[in-house]
């Protein structure tokens, strides 16, 4: 855990006498081998059943104990309660870590066994319709607002390992994320003429940035008029605007059949009349498609990708270019002219932040260069030498 923050979470609240797993596997037990369907009043019925001297508030936590065991996170559904959080890593059964935003947080949780975490890892698997076994030992689903990860041994080297990634339950307007910090007055006016002029972007950034966040409130800016069409791998953009309809990719099933993967998926959005066209996250041959559409008279397009910095945006751009068979100069020439802008954020010790906002072109060897129009410095947002073009562009969609 070198080169991170890494906090020591408190331990929970002592349970009270006869309150535990086995308490819980009796009521589960009891309640799964009945005929009346899994409620409220059946699981109290099986609580008080069970004979244990729990008293009126160890018996309403048995009750959301097993709850949370059937159709919750188990053992994790109490860290639901932590404000900001948004990711949730067990490494084991006397592992699990937070992130509210604050960097990584242990929690005072723990699991009776590895196989305690197995089968919560494999219940989630299998509400999403895919199953976690020795013949699939990683897995990846989407459930609602989590995003499941699950890796089995001995593909992991020790434990079970469990990653759930919350989505936000709300998006946030573009003024709270600038009295949040994540942005400047300088860079919120440029964002808003982007979003204004239909300007082309994509959002870069490593894990935990902010992208989808950044992206769903821009896309709230977006003209109530307009028709968004989201496209994403796991669904998390939620914009706040009266007209937003989503499509998301699916897996193979079980025989093998049934795939719909991204690049199909744009291909299907342009035949839908959207008025702006959106990737959640460019990360194959997909990007071939929005450079396409984006290059025929789909303006106001846009989406994220990973990216160390906007200096690698170009690099990253070409490999996922050579996932579809784009040569480098074309992807090149393709992205060029269809990029008006990239917004790059950064998170470090301060939170979350807008680190500068670049323009692509080509360099003379027909390279792709991504120039910095405007980047932070601990004055505020400083224009560059890219100003110049990015202003040309506002100014060519009459937003300057």
């Amino acid at each position: 855990m070198t080169g991170r923050r890494v906090h020591r979470g408190t331990a929970p609240a002592a349970a009270p006498p006869g309150y535990g797993a086995g308490l819980v596997t009796q009521v589960r037990a009891d309640v799964l081998s009945g005929d009346t369907a899994v409620t409220g009043a059946s699981l109290a019925q099986a609580v008080r059943a069970s004979g244990r001297l729990l008293g009126a508030e160890g018996a309403l936590r048995a009750v959301d104990r097993v709850r949370a065991d059937l159709q919750g996170l188990g053992p994790l559904q109490p860290l639901l309660a932590l404000p900001g959080l948004t990711d949730i890593l067990v490494n084991g059964p006397e592992e699990v870590w937070t992130d509210t935003g604050q960097g990584l947080q242990r929690a005072g949780i723990r699991f009776g066994s590895d196989t305690e975490v197995q089968a919560l890892a494999s219940r989630l698997i299998a509400a999403g319709g895919r199953r976690l076994d020795d013949s699939c030992p990683c897995m990846d689903v989407q459930l609602g607002s989590y995003r499941v990860h699950a890796v089995l041994p001995p593909v992991s080297t020790g434990s079970t390992l469990l990653s759930i990634r919350l989505r936000s339950p709300r998006s946030f307007p573009l003024e709270a994320l600038e009295a949040g910090g994540m942005l400047d007055g300088v860079s919120a006016r440029v964002l808003r003429d982007i979003v204004a002029g239909r300007l082309n972007f994509l959002i870069s950034g490593a894990t935990g940035t902010g992208k989808t966040t950044l992206l769903s409130s821009l896309l709230s800016l977006s003209d109530p008029a307009e028709r968004i069409v989201l496209i994403e791998d796991a669904a998390e953009l939620d914009p706040a605007h009266p007209h937003v309809v989503g499509l998301q990719s699916r897996h193979t099933n079980v025989e093998g059949a049934g795939k719909v993967d991204l690049p199909d998926l744009v291909r299907q959005a342009m035949r839908m009349r959207p008025d702006r066209l959106i990737v959640g996250e460019c990360r194959g041959a997909e990007v071939r498609e929005l450079l396409a559409a984006m290059n025929t008279g789909h303006d106001g397009a846009g989406g994220t990708i990973h990216a160390n910095s906007a200096a690698t945006v170009p690099a990253r751009l070409a490999a996922l270019g050579a996932l579809a068979g784009m040569s480098p100069r074309a992807l090149a020439m393709q992205a060029a002219g269809a990029l008006d802008a990239v917004v790059h954020l950064e998170r470090s010790a301060e939170g979350r932040r807008v680190a500068g906002i670049s323009v692509l072109t080509t360099s003379t060897e027909g390279g792709l260069l991504a120039l910095p129009a405007l980047s932070l410095s601990s004055g505020g947002m400083l224009r560059r030498e890219g100003w110049e073009r990015l202003v040309m562009r506002l100014e060519a969609k009459g937003r300057r």
